[in-house]
């Protein structure tokens, strides 16, 4: 009895190994129509929550110019993915470690030559990334405001795309243009989207309905109801304070509400995540080819 209970905790042993081999991580955009709408503050705390969920996360800030993943968690990386290209380094070496075992990616001044490098080091940096894709459960692009045709490659190419607004005006236009870009270019690319600083959840969840009315009457396409955060004061101390606002006050409202988010985030993709998806990096070197 003894040997056969080995023999079944070895091929399961055996089976969740070869499970692990094939795994592809998650890709996941995030962005927004305009600056200044907590795009950065969301990525780095949604995925703080899916640490805790046990997932391995990578957090990779692709902020051109604007970069602030790390002034946000308080941290001094020693190394930028532009330090990658300038010495030579693997990518490995340019992944720093935040809290409660989350991974990151510093943007660098030089962001930019990463869109424009010759294909020698493009074809470099996508043999990079390939690792990393098989090596998390997870990988979130933390994407520039707005749209540049240097960066809508890696939206395009990823497996969801998540669109921050606030309940203002200007910024459900500007959420409305972005995705309404997004669409036209990949119709198929899921969209998520949520609402930051409501006032309330039930006007926030108005707002989120609205938009996605607005998109379905006006661009045939539906989008996903991701969640509503509350506007709290605690994530304007938390960043003063540089640290993530699920570390400063983990019983916060927008805490709370983010790990509710993360919660249904995760259980309502469960099912779709058993499937095999288009290989992240395939996707991007057919853009790429086909600019």
């Amino acid at each position: 009895m003894k040997v056969l209970m080995n023999d079944q905790a070895a091929k399961l042993r055996k089976k969740v190994e070869m499970l692990r081999a094939y795994r592809q991580a998650k890709t996941i955009a995030i962005v927004s129509g305009k600056g200044g709408v907590g795009k950065s503050n969301f990525a780095l705390n949604f995925s703080l929550s899916l640490t805790k969920k046990r997932k391995k996360v990578l957090i990779f800030d692709m902020d051109i110019g604007m970069g602030n993943i790390d002034i946000l968690l308080g941290l001094t990386p020693k190394y930028s993915i532009v330090d990658m290209f300038e010495e030579h380094l693997s990518i490995d070496d340019v992944i720093e470690s935040g809290p409660n075992s989350l991974s990151y990616i510093a943007a660098g001044s030089g962001l930019a030559d990463i869109f424009t490098m010759d294909e020698e080091k493009f074809d470099y940096f996508l043999n990079e990334l390939e690792g990393l894709v098989n090596s998390y459960d997870y990988i979130i692009f933390d994407m520039g405001a707005g749209v540049s045709e240097a960066t809508f490659y890696y939206m395009l190419a990823v497996d969801e795309c998540i669109v921050i607004t606030t309940p203002e005006p200007t910024s459900l236009t500007d959420a409305y243009a972005m995705i309404k870009h997004v669409s036209y270019k990949s119709a198929e690319l899921p969209i998520s989207l949520l609402v930051n600083r409501a006032q309330s959840q039930k006007s926030g969840q108005k707002t989120m309905e609205r938009l996605q009315q607005v998109v379905l009457k006006f661009l045939e396409k539906e989008i996903s109801p991701l969640g509503v955060l509350p506007d709290d004061k605690t994530v304007i101390r938390a960043v003063s304070s540089q640290t993530p606002f699920l570390t400063y006050d983990p019983n916060a409202l927008v805490s709370v509400a983010i790990n509710q988010i993360v919660d249904q985030y995760v259980n309502d993709r469960i099912d779709i995540e058993k499937k095999v998806p288009i290989s992240f990096i395939k996707k991007l070197k057919n853009f790429i080819k086909e600019r």
